[in-house]
Formats: C-alpha cells, structure tokens, sequence
C-alpha cells in the first residue's frame, strides 16, 4: 500500500518524490528508479527524515515500526500520511495524536474507504435517524485460510540486500522468515508485527460505525478468541471476538480466517474474504459491506415513508488528494489521527483484552485503563534495545 499511496500521490503535479526508505534494497531500488530524476534512495527512515527538499512522507511500514516512525516525522517538521493500522498498543495511538497536535502536523490514516461516496451514503442514512434509536452495530471480517494457514517452511538465511536486524528495528529479533517478510497480507499471522487481523482489516470496517454514530471511546473491551484452528509458521489468532460497550450502544467485532461466511453478504460460496457492517434500530437495520453496497431491512412498518436523506458529507477527492490539499491549506483532513485514534484505541484495548484474557475498563475523560495496573502496563509497548517508546503527553 505504500507504493500505491505513493503513485497516487506522485500522479499530481504539485507532488516530487524526493525519497524513498526501505530496510530492503530489493524492494528499494525500483522504487528510486521509477522516480530516479528526483529520488534518493535510504536504508534508515531517520536519514530521510534529515534530508532537507523533503515536506511530507508516506508511512507504509509493518505496523509494529508506525508509532516511532510517526512520531519521528512530526519532530522533523513532516506531514504525514499513516497506512492502517495506525499503531498496535493504546500508549502508542495517543502518542501518535499527542505528536501531531504538539508540532501542528497535517496527518491522513490509510482507511481509504473512508473517502468513498457509497461509505458516505450509509453515514448519512444512519445520521439521519431513520433507523431510531441504534441499540447494538455488528461489524465482521471472514475469510477461509485453512488449517494450513500461510504455510509453513519459510525460515531460511534473509536474502542479500535485506537488513534484517532493522526490518524487525523495536519488535523482537526473529529468525528470517520469507513468509513473514513477504507482504503486508502475511504480515498478519504474527502477532509482534500486525497484532493479527483485527488491526489488519478492522479499521475498515469499524470506521463505519464509530464515524455514523459519532463514537468517542468504549468504556468496556471484552474479548474472547485465540489460535484454534490454524497451524502455520505464524503465532497470531485465528478467531477474535469482540465487545464494546459504549455509553449508549454495544459495538461488536467478529474476525476469522477459517470460515468465510458473510451472513446477509454472502453472495457465492466461494471462499473469499468479506467485510460488513450492521446497525439494528428500533425501525429497521441496515447493513453494507466493504465496497460500501447497503441493504435496508424494516421492522414492520418502522421505515414506511422514511425519505432518503439527501447527500450531505462533501465528495472526497480521495484519501491522498485530500491530504495534499491538508497540507497546502494546513487543515486536517476528514481521515487525521484525531478522528483515527476512535478507531485505533478500541483496537488497541481488544487486542490487549484477547492476550490478558479478561475485560478492560477505560475512562474516556482520562485516557487511561481503570483498576488493572497489569493491563495498564501491558498497554505501553516494551521495545527492543536500543529503541525506546517516547511516551505521550496526556489526554485531547
């Protein structure tokens, strides 16, 4: 996705590519030959960050390296734009926005479907209050791996012209896998890199209802789940389950990379991945899928002569354009960390309740975990030597 963002970025004429990092040369140097008038090539990010002819960069790193790398940006003076999963640990999310705020970056988080106009459409209809009162929204994200998973056999010695040692940088120094290092779909089946696939595909789908229904942050994370089925050379959960409780609703996540079947979404049985979302209301529920198609299912007569809500979240000129507009205008885009971090925090605090087995409180006006210290701790990530997590200043 970080090439993509960077084409998309680069088909503007306002937008040079004057850099390009990446701790492998076999992925680095096509890059910097594509844009080879312009661009200098970096095996370190904090070399780039000191190039001088350089405004803005595109994060699109395994998640385990984006808060530091965030965070670095911001006190170079860059704007950023942040692939999903903005960050792995709640610590990590509130620094991220706690960077942004202090050094008046413009910031864009990679959920690109938040741009899109059907994505608006199902906003506005819930918006709208057609549906009544919202009780409980489901979101899910299914698709069918197998037992076997990625495989297995992928460890071997790191190709020439890879630094491993700073591919895995603050998370643990692993022997080379060739599964794990080869895209950001296996990056998922571990654990220490993705947090699994609810921090993969999550944002996706739970920016629809925390963005529809307004939602700050949850109070309660339960989750259940775990490594059931799968046997690969990956070690993260193949089943999560998750419930949010808000101060007025109960937001629900449901992940598996067993089963693929999408409920009202199914469509053909073939197995595949699928993402939806529904929201029950006392007059009726709607439900949409990934690429934004929704279906309206009333209760009795509960949307009888409801009227189409008309358009009313401005058209998006796309996630990237939107970002380099922010950052000419220097006003946040509709995708910034400050509306991103409603989605990373519960996120973060699911994925921190599946590993202590146990539900966590979290007071919204503090920022903080509430009468477990272990979890509080466990939410602050542990990095390898010698990088260091550099904290956050408190809440919004």
């Amino acid at each position: 996705m970080g090439r993509v963002n960077l084409g998309n970025c680069a088909a503007h004429p306002d937008v040079v590519v004057t850099a390009v990092c990446d701790a492998d040369e076999n992925r680095l140097e096509p890059v910097v030959q594509r844009y080879k008038d312009t661009c200098r090539g970096y095996r370190d990010y904090r070399e780039l960050l000191a190039q001088r002819d350089l405004d803005a960069v595109i994060i699109g790193t395994l998640p385990h390296w984006h808060a530091l790398q965030a965070i670095a940006a911001c006190e170079a003076g860059k704007d950023l734009y942040i692939q999903k999963p903005m960050t792995l640990h709640l610590a990590e999310s509130l620094a991220v926005r706690d960077a942004v705020r202090k050094h008046g970056r413009i910031s864009q988080v990679g959920t690109q479907h938040h741009a899109r106009p059907e994505h608006h459409r199902v906003i506005e209809y819930v918006r709208s209050g057609n549906l009544g009162p919202i009780g409980v929204a489901r979101a899910f994200n299914v698709m069918n791996q197998t037992a076997r998973g990625i495989g297995t056999g992928g460890y071997q010695d790191p190709p020439e012209g890879l630094d491993w040692d700073l591919w895995c940088g603050p998370g643990p120094l692993r022997p080379y896998n060739r599964l794990l290092a080869s895209d950001a779909y296996h990056h998922c089946s571990w654990m220490d890199y993705s947090g699994g696939w609810t921090p993969g595909n999550g944002p996706h789908m739970l920016d629809l209802p925390i963005t529809a229904l307004d939602l700050g942050y949850p109070l309660v994370t339960s989750a259940s789940g775990g490594r059931f089925i799968v046997r690969d050379d990956g070690d993260a959960y193949d089943h999560h389950e998750v419930l949010w409780r808000y101060p007025n609703l109960t937001l629900t996540w449901m992940m598996s990379i067993t089963n693929s079947y999408g409920f009202d979404l199914q469509g053909d049985p073939q197995p595949r991945t699928r993402l939806g979302v529904y929201f029950h209301g006392v007059n009726g529920t709607l439900y949409a899928d990934y690429l934004g198609a929704s279906t309206l299912v009333s209760e009795g007569d509960g949307l009888k002569d409801k009227p189409v809500p008309p358009p009313s979240i401005p058209p998006s000129p796309g996630q990237e354009r939107e970002w380099l507009d922010g950052i000419h205008s220097r006003q946040q885009p509709s995708c910034s960390v400050f509306h991103h971090v409603k989605v990373d925090v519960p996120i973060a605090l699911s994925v921190l309740s599946l590993k202590l087995g146990r539900s966590i409180r979290f007071d919204p006006d503090t920022e903080t975990i509430v009468g477990d210290p272990e979890a509080a701790r466990a939410a602050v990530p542990e990095y390898r030597a010698p990088w260091k997590f550099p904290g956050s200043s408190g809440p919004a």
